[in-house]
């Protein structure tokens, strides 16, 4: 496995979404101050600042580090084609729901805009001035055309020809040719051009190919040297080749990102297969939001631009150039190991390992006996969730296979099983979630290849999005129908289970079983949802489910019982669950949060939430496994599961949390938080007035422990441990 795998990634997504029309779920009773939430827009922008800041951090592995300022890129792409996209609609529509905090979008627009600018132009400096000359020294080389030496544009020359040239497009624009449309997030040459004879002055745009190395290695020259020129200024020095016999007055880059944001619209008696592909073709077309210029381009060209787009001024970034530093994913993949984090193969779960070395793994056995609980990717997700599927896949007792597909990678050896499952005689349903965001044209893609395979495939509940991670398998035991179930807090995805951070349960309960059938025969069928007796499921029973656990903190806390809240999450932005635990706070709950992305919440102020902690981990992992644990006077009641506290989460998707029981794994998930919390590992903290500050070394200068490094070393000792029994 590559030790930097993130370019694989997509840490935004999860935090990103529509614009929520109910904008607040609190019922404010006007005992809570009014000024009392985060705006969810600046507090993603801090998140996508903690990324920035393990780039700027000359501790981290060199390569790293170029990883987290193309993470910081694409995150911030994703941010503009949905969020200020979703400001944008609401400002242009005249819709008058405030934000989350009260304000208007309008005045929230140009709070985003001023952090973006300021976020954007540290960014390239955190390339140019830290990572960049740090790339020279280690012999990783990006040139500029006026670095070559001549010997090297002679060979450059020849690569251009040869490989660059022949796919270039450049467009023309004059009244024969109206501006030409500028695709979202593709790269561009602005060139102007003057024909010698006329004296006429021309516009020309030039897209650079999306298809070719973005950072183009030049010829070794036997300096042991890595070598490496931008695509973009490669072909700004061959423009003469390109127009021939005109006079090359000035070229510029320029980047825009456009409204990429699918809506559809879900009428039942549509088929929403096809309603979703007609999006899909529409989403490229989006309005404008955003314009990425290099800090040279001159007057004209940019009036040009700005006309043309209907872009702006506030919507217009300089930039020095190279434009895109998403393209930096390309060097992570170069093979220098100690450049990069140490390399870490994830573990088979002691649970899943058989008695005897030599034997093949059962894993129905394994689950028979206990429930497993896994903890990716320290423990293998292809040795335990995949082999779990494999297995029901070719296992002749196996009658039937239920799955949720939420995003899947392209080559997914789930999508396989599921189809060798159905191809031999077994029961497969699959509810593919077409909606997913980026993933729409993938999983519409494998929902077909399902269907061709005879997978029953359904597409969920209209106007809900299917966001939970189940699975369930019936086999045929003696006589006995037994069910093996698996919950998660993320995808089954085999690519991305070695980069995000999730748990799930594999469990032979018949509790859950039952659970899971009933579900998914609502989600298949017409069923209508009852209360489950170990899940908690949304969008009808999830939030009363967590504000009943809150109100019962609140209630032994004022009983004099001992009482605790914990909750790890990606998000939290939804009102009531921040209100319940402001009440919490209030009434003398001890409130502990994780929270890697958008947080609503200001803990430590006095009067309302003087004991509410905040932390966020960062690293090497995308933190992503959501937890919530609730002391309930010694008899905890925790779940693990695939939902955040966002609107969406709450009332339009369905949502599954499982409730952990075993004492184990109970004491499994409290060392997490309190590994987490501790002041000796490192992490982001929350402050009351809403800002974040790092603490990652102690008092004396020395690191403070790394989470996801602790966490590494002792599930892998629980393996040689296990050997040697």
């Amino acid at each position: 496995m590559d030790s930097s795998p993130l370019a694989d990634a997509t840490p935004a997504t999860d935090s990103l979404d529509e614009y929520d029309l109910d904008e607040s779920s609190s019922v404010d009773d006007g005992t809570l101050p009014v000024d009392r939430y985060l705006d969810r827009e600046l507090s993603w922008l801090a998140f996508n600042q903690r990324v920035l800041e393990l780039a700027e951090d000359d501790q981290l592995p060199l390569l790293e580090r170029a990883n987290f300022l193309a993470i910081f890129a694409s995150n911030l792409d994703e941010f503009f084609m949905v969020r200020v996209a979703g400001l944008k609609r609401r400002i242009e529509t005249g819709i008058a729901v405030p934000t989350n905090t009260g304000r208007s979008p309008a005045d929230v627009l140009a709070d985003v805009s001023a952090k973006a600018h300021e976020l954007q132009e540290r960014h390239a400096r955190a390339y140019r001035e830290h990572v960049k000359p740090a790339l020279d020294e280690a012999g990783i080389h990006i040139e500029t055309w006026a670095d070559l030496a001549e010997s090297d544009r002679t060979r450059i020359d020849e690569i251009f020809s040869s490989q660059i040239f022949p796919v270039l497009m450049p467009l023309a624009v004059d009244p024969a040719h109206p501006f030409p449309y500028i695709s979202g997030l593709s790269l561009n040459l602005s060139v102007r051009v003057r024909n010698p004879k006329t004296g006429k002055e021309e516009f020309a745009r030039l897209k650079v190919p999306t298809n070719l190395p973005r950072f183009v290695e030049l010829p070794d020259d036997e300096s042991g040297q890595m070598r490496y020129i931008p695509l973009e200024d490669l072909i700004s020095n061959h423009l003469e080749e390109l127009f021939p016999g005109m006079e090359i007055i000035a070229h510029h880059e320029f980047r825009v990102t456009r409204n990429e944001d699918v809506e559809v619209e879900e009428d039942p008696n549509e088929n929403l297969l096809q309603a979703l592909e007609k999006q899909l073709l529409n989403r490229r077309f989006g309005p404008p939001i955003r314009l990425e210029i290099t800090d040279d381009m001159d007057e004209v060209t940019l009036g040009l631009l700005v006309r043309e787009l209907g872009i702006t001024e506030q919507e217009v970034y300089r930039l020095p150039a190279p434009l895109d530093l998403g393209g930096l994913f390309q060097l992570t993949r170069i093979d220098r190991p100690a450049l990069k984090y140490p390399r870490h193969i994830p573990t088979t779960a002691v649970s899943l390992l058989p008695k005897d070395s030599n034997s093949a793994p059962d894993i129905f056995a394994s689950i028979a006996k206990q429930d497993i609980l896994l903890h990716h990717p320290y423990e293998s997700f292809s040795t335990s969730v995949q082999a779990f599927l494999e297995q029901a896949a070719t296992d002749p007792n196996v009658l039937a296979i239920k799955q949720t597909l939420y995003r899947t990678s392209g080559d997914s050896p789930i999508v396989e099983a599921l189809i060798a499952a159905a191809e031999a005689g077994k029961a497969v349903l699959a509810l593919v979630e077409i909606k997913a965001r980026f993933d729409e044209t993938a999983n519409i893609s494998w929902a077909r290849k399902l269907e061709k395979a005879g997978v029953h495939v359904v597409y969920g509940l209209v106007g809900l999005k299917t966001h939970c991670k189940l699975a369930l398998v019936v086999r045929q035991e003696g006589g006995v129908l037994r069910h093996y179930s698996h919950i998660g807090t993320g995808n089954y995805n085999p690519k991305t289970s070695r980069i995000y951070e999730d748990l799930g349960l594999l469990t032979a309960s018949d509790t859950v079983g039952k659970d899971l059938t009933r579900l998914f025969n609502e989600l298949s069928g017409y069923a209508i949802e009852k209360k489950f007796k170990r899940l908690l499921v949304a969008p009808l029973h999830l939030r009363k489910g967590l504000l009943k656990a809150i109100q019962g903190e609140i209630d032994n806390a004022k009983a004099g019982l001992p009482s605790g809240i914990r909750i790890k999450v990606n998000s939290i932005v939804d009102e009531a669950i921040i209100d319940a635990l402001y009440r919490a706070s209030a009434a003398g709950v001890p409130v502990d949060l994780v929270v890697r992305g958008i947080c609503g919440i200001k803990p430590g102020q006095v009067g309302l939430s003087e004991r509410i902690r905040v932390r966020s981990i960062l690293g090497r992992y995308l933190e992503h496994a959501r937890i919530f644990s609730f002391h309930n006077n010694g008899d905890p009641l925790v779940y693990i599961g695939s939902s955040d506290m966002m609107h969406r989460n709450l009332d339009r998707r369905v949502e599954a949390l499982v409730r952990i029981t075993d004492p184990d794994h109970l004491a499994e998930l409290e060392q997490i938080f309190e590994l987490a919390m501790s002041d000796e590992t490192s992490s982001w903290w929350l402050d009351e007035s809403g800002e974040w500050s790092r603490h990652s070394r102690s008092e004396s200068g020395a690191p403070l422990q790394d989470m996801q490094n602790v966490l590494m070393t002792r599930i892998a000792s629980r393996k040689r441990t296990a050997a040697l029994r």
